[in-house]
């Protein structure tokens, strides 16, 4: 029977993984290889080895309501979206609510984990350490792998021509701390996703001048949305995820494609995505749009050739003067304390279940949480992935047989399309809430909304039509929350709270009064053809 359990890393999953693992009466020991909890969201003036490392003015791209922990709301003084500082101390408000530090080992590197002798039998592991030049092994019942994918910088200087002969500073994304470095500088970013379009935009501020360069393009998004709310509240419902799965594809991307363009003309600008089919992760960025159109930032296709103190694009002849490189070109990630024989990464993918738990084991012993793409927050993704993996390990929850999960595994990596809803068709990428609920629903932690609709109608009805929160995921099942209910209803009034600081007088309107009671009448006639 599974016990004690090792956990490498005390990021977000990390914490979640212990939080979880003590309150199914498991024994949880983490091993993090930094001084402090946090993994990612920990901010330091240097980059360390093996850790996610992140820059000043980094802010979270979901909203605080959408990327809290299930049973753990932000206080309710936190601004909608959260700057890192803040982040850290709610991580551990976390820890400290529920005595997670004292099963954290600080300053411990994990060397090796490795099965023992008799695996087939016991799927125990033996784990190595080392702690300030001092080694240690110890046997574990099962690991928990929280490590992320935010460590291993891809750095693809074959693909940059003549890059070696570049007299100026180029570094990867990584590296970047502070726009400092950038003062009075031509500067060129390359790639454009939300670290990149944030160094542009930083940098812009202080350069001569900033060029982005992207292959692809893509959607560019503010996290301000309709009436000024937080755009993951309005996007990701359950409704909505609905219709769209329902939606053929090219319908689907056409709608995104309006809704993206409403903010502004993304071809126009330059950054429309090239491939409007697949689902690109959007890019979260509330000031490209002016820095483009006040010319402190310029979109340039591809790089063709670097030169010595200049770049060359692809279908611009004209040589532009470069002083500095960041390339913002993503991350690989990797198990360098595992034997490829465990898990081993092919193609930016692993073969995982679940992708958690490795298909081909005898034993469901080795958890990888974390290592997923969603569109929605890692926070309560990684924390709903730890849940399933405790009642796994508990004997709660049944796995299916190595050859049906390796099957599964197999199509997921053949990435066939059903044609209809959001193609997610890159490797982890996967549908937030669907994924969500198929986790839930095996341990029968997934609210039932039609029983619901009987017993509680607004309760239903605020999860099904408002903002797929986490509070969601700990209404009901193994480890359900009593505050799940009540935060689910006022959701709406802390997102408010923190921005409406200066109250106005609204004088009320006969005409709104009418079209509320029209709006409702078309909710109750929505409902019964859903339901009913």
């Amino acid at each position: 029977m599974v016990k004690r359990v090792a956990i490498v890393g005390a990021g977000v999953s990390g914490l979640a993984s212990i939080k979880c693992c003590l309150e199914e009466g498991l024994e949880p020991t983490c091993f993090e290889r930094s001084s402090d909890l946090g993994g990612l969201w920990r901010f330091t003036e240097h980059v360390e080895e093996g850790r996610a490392s992140l820059y000043k003015s980094v802010v979270s791209n979901s909203s605080r309501e959408m990327s809290c922990y299930p049973d753990f709301p932000f206080p309710e003084d936190y601004p909608n979206f959260v700057p890192n500082s803040l982040f850290l101390e709610y991580l551990k408000l976390y820890s400290t609510q529920f005595n997670l530090q004292r099963c954290i080992y600080f300053n411990t590197k994990v060397c090796s984990i490795t099965k023992r002798p008799d695996f087939a039998v016991s799927g125990q592991w033996e784990v190595v350490t080392v702690t300030n030049g001092k080694q240690n092994s110890a046997i574990f019942d099962a690991v928990m792998v929280c490590t992320g994918f935010l460590t291993n910088p891809h750095l693809p200087l074959d693909s940059f021509p003549g890059i070696l002969t570049f007299k100026g500073e180029y570094f990867h994304s990584r590296q970047y701390k502070h726009p400092d470095i950038f003062k009075d500088k031509r500067v060129l970013v390359v790639g454009m996703g939300n670290s990149g379009t944030d160094i542009a935009v930083e940098a812009s501020h202080l350069a001569k001048k900033v060029f982005l360069s992207t292959t692809g393009g893509a959607w560019v998004i503010s996290r301000v949305f309709d009436s000024g709310y937080p755009w993951d509240m309005i996007f990701m419902t359950r409704f909505q995820n609905m219709l769209r799965n329902l939606l053929p594809t090219p319908i689907v991307s056409w709608l995104i494609s309006k809704k993206m363009n409403s903010w502004f003309n993304h071809v126009n600008y330059g950054v429309a995505p090239e491939d409007r089919t697949q689902l690109r992760e959007p890019v979260l960025n509330d000031e490209l749009p002016g820095r483009i159109i006040t010319g402190k930032v310029f979109i340039k296709p591809s790089i063709k050739e670097v030169k010595e103190n200049s770049v060359v694009f692809n279908n611009t002849p004209k040589e532009e003067p470069i002083d500095i490189i960041v390339f913002a070109t993503g991350y690989t990630f990797a198990f360098p304390f595992l034997d490829e024989s465990v898990v081993k990464v092919e193609d930016g993918q692993a073969s995982l279940y679940k992708y958690i738990f490795p298909a081909h084991l005898p034993k469901p012993t080795l958890a990888v949480i974390g290592l997923i793409k969603p569109l929605g927050s890692m926070v309560p993704t990684g924390e709903t992935q730890a849940r399933w993996v405790v009642q796994v390990l508990k004997g709660a929850t049944t796995l299916p047989p190595p050859s049906v999960m390796m099957e599964e595994v197999n199509e997921r990596k053949k990435n066939k399309h059903s044609g209809f809803g959001l193609c997610y068709c890159k490797a982890l990428q996967t549908d937030y809430i669907t994924y969500i609920d198929d986790l839930l629903t095996s341990i029968n932690a997934k609210p039932d909304l039609r029983a619901m609709l009987l017993t509680d109608p607004r309760l239903a009805l605020s999860i099904f039509f408002g903002p797929c929160t986490p509070y969601h995921f700990r209404l009901t099942g193994p480890g359900k929350w009593e505050g799940a209910r009540k935060a689910i209803l006022t959701q709406w009034d802390r997102t408010v709270k923190v921005t409406k600081t200066r109250t106005i007088q609204e004088s009320p309107s006969s005409f709104e009064t009418l079209l509320k009671l029209f709006s409702f009448l078309a909710l109750l006639i929505a409902v019964f053809l859903i339901f009913l």
